[in-house]
């Protein structure tokens, strides 16, 4: 069979290939030409260092230009005039399996947030018998998938990159704002800039990486690497809270060859619905990825009762992850291989402010890392450290520059902050500001106040905790809500007592912000808050990691800190193969030490 016939030519020179164009055809078209008689020559697997062109090279790349979207200018206009046509229809998303759209009877609506009585969207929910075809439909394409020639694949994703930034740059930015309650800027940085990012650095990673081979070899010998996709499949289970998130985490596996299933979150349908449709026009076969909207029981079940798991790329909260992994470790007898588990989940993210440190800067990077996207950014600033010598001025800069944020619809180009996403972060960002405002140790500043009857809106809030151990302080509340401790800065070892009290107020480690002006400051601040963090930021804000620049991921209960946006990331979803080949044989079994002469 054709199968039995596979080639590997990866690191060959290109005197030695001998491959024909047809060899990259997939698996339906190669039986369609054994159908009418061609001669198909066998398939080439390029799962290490080369396509099959092996010369070939990507074009240079740098991060996607973002847009700013100025009174008059062209993208501004036509952004407005694409949100009004999508804000005036409910979309119906399906399940794809296979390629093949499923309309099912179960259905949930994607509202907009900061109109809550208007439906975006009417996703259909993927039953259990679809999600079991899921499965079949992702390890039927699997072995066409991984063995089609890297040039091929990534062309996919090179592609896809260029019309989200093109064609469909409105289409995903438009969703995202209505869906996902993000201001036009907050929009352009993830969905467009972000997502086209992850791809394209994607590639390049990918490229660099495949031609990763061994430099020396023995005598006689030749040795190399193959980067084998893993072998079954990969879940993807991505969040609300960022677009390019969902683009990542199921299409960097797939990229490296693998297949996918795709559950996105039932409040971010529609825009992931539009970066999968990307995908398709991109080229990617079907089943690939499946895209499967459902509940998390139906998905969870599903994915870690099936032998052929391979990899969980997930998002989302710390309980949330910590149960999947749970699950995993109880059902690994049934697996074929130890599967993989990625997350990235909660954070407790702090500034960190020494006196030496330049206080406008501090107060403008504070407001936009607690409020932007009125945070719901795993990276946002959620608690900060403030010295007692400055504190007055600091507070006073604070108070002026929020009372100036303007919050509500996001199709208003002058508002600051939109809605939280849904009805249970509301109630849930309520239960902490209401549960505040009973403790005689928390000040409240700015802010504590919240409606839900148009849409979910919280007012950004500023809360003084004179108790640095309070749970505002502690624990994720994923909404505009800021908790501030003033440290005292004149008592002996005050730094050294605050760098200890960041580190191990919370379980999380996902981002933290350092602001002084003094480099010995700094450096102890680095050293002893090590662990703290997986992405560290020094006189900036604790949001905004770009791809390429900060690979992004947190440690402790933030995550396995694999570092999207890093060329280290897509080792995960590779099971390299040592290969030994020696070219002239032995004619002895014995060593020369066993000769008695």
């Amino acid at each position: 069979s054709a199968r039995d016939r596979e080639y590997i030519c990866e690191c060959m020179p290109s005197k030695m290939l001998r491959v024909s164009p047809l060899s990259v055809l997939r698996g339906a078209s190669r039986a369609a030409a054994a159908g009418r008689g061609l001669h198909m020559a066998p398939r080439v697997a390029v799962g290490a260092a080369h396509s099959s062109s092996p010369h070939s090279e990507l074009p240079s790349i740098t991060n996607e230009p973002i847009l700013e979207y100025k009174p008059g200018s062209p993208e501004r206009a036509a952004l407005k005039q694409t949100l009004k046509e999508m804000i005036g229809r409910t979309e119906e998303v399906p399940v794809v399996v296979g390629g093949k759209e499923y309309f099912t009877n179960k259905i949930s609506e994607q509202i907009v947030p900061s109109q809550r009585h208007t439906v975006l969207a009417r996703v259909h929910f993927a039953t259990p018998e679809l999600l079991s075809k899921a499965i079949e439909s992702a390890n039927a394409a699997r072995l066409d998938w991984e063995t089609m020639a890297f040039e091929h694949r990534l062309g996919v994703f090179y592609k896809a990159a260029d019309l989200m930034s093109s064609k469909y740059r409105n289409r995903i930015l438009a969703a995202t704002m209505l869906g996902q309650s993000k201001t036009v800027f907050q929009a352009e940085i993830d969905a467009a800039a972000e997502a086209i990012d992850f791809f394209r650095f994607g590639c390049k990673y990918a490229e660099a990486l495949y031609r990763e081979q061994p430099r020396h070899h023995s005598k006689y010998v030749w040795n190399r690497v193959i980067y084998r996709a893993l072998e079954g499949f990969v879940a993807a289970i991505s969040p609300f809270n960022f677009t390019a998130i969902g683009a990542n985490l199921a299409g960097t596996p797939a990229l490296m060859g693998n297949v996918v299933l795709w559950k996105p979150s039932h409040t971010a349908v529609l825009s992931n619905y539009a970066v999968f449709q990307v995908l398709r026009e991109a080229g990617l076969p079907d089943g690939v990825i499946n895209f499967v909207p459902s509940e998390s029981k139906h998905f969870g079940h599903a994915m870690s009762t099936s032998p052929h798991l391979a990899a969980i790329n997930f998002t989302g909260s710390t309980a949330t992850f910590a149960s999947i992994w749970q699950t995993v470790g109880q059902n690994m007898n049934i697996y074929r291989t130890f599967p993989r588990m990625l997350g990235e989940t909660g954070g407790k993210n702090f500034h960190l402010v020494h006196p030496s440190a330049d206080l406008v800067n501090v107060v403008t990077s504070t407001i936009r890392s607690a409020f932007e996207y009125q945070g719901q950014k795993c990276s946002a600033c959620s608690r900060a450290y403030f010295p007692k010598s400055k504190w007055p001025q600091i507070k006073q800069l604070l108070l002026e520059n929020v009372a100036k944020i303007k919050i509500g619809h996001v199709e208003d180009f002058s508002n600051f902050m939109g809605a939280v996403i849904d009805q249970k972060s509301f109630n849930k960002i309520r239960s902490y500001i209401d549960s505040a405002k009973t403790r005689a140790s928390c000040e409240f500043l700015a802010g504590g106040t919240y409606d839900d009857r148009e849409g979910f809106f919280v007012q950004p809030t500023i809360i003084e905790c004179r108790d640095p151990k309070d749970v505002l302080m502690q624990e994720e509340i994923f909404g505009p809500v800021l908790a501030v401790h003033v440290y005292d800065d004149s008592v002996p070892n005050a730094w050294a007592n605050v760098l200890e009290l960041v580190d191990t107020t919370t379980p999380y480690a996902l981002t933290g912000a350092v602001f002084s002006r003094d480099r010995a400051v700094i450096a102890e601040a680095m050293y002893r808050l090590r662990h703290a963090q997986g992405n560290l930021y020094i006189n900036d804000k604790s949001t905004g990691a770009v791809v390429g620049q900060q690979p992004f991921g947190g440690a402790r209960l933030s995550g396995t800190n694999d570092k999207a946006g890093g060329p280290q990331y897509l080792t995960r979803f590779t099971s390299p193969m040592s290969v030994k080949e020696t070219t002239v044989g032995t004619t002895d079994w014995r060593y020369p030490h066993m000769s008695e002469a």
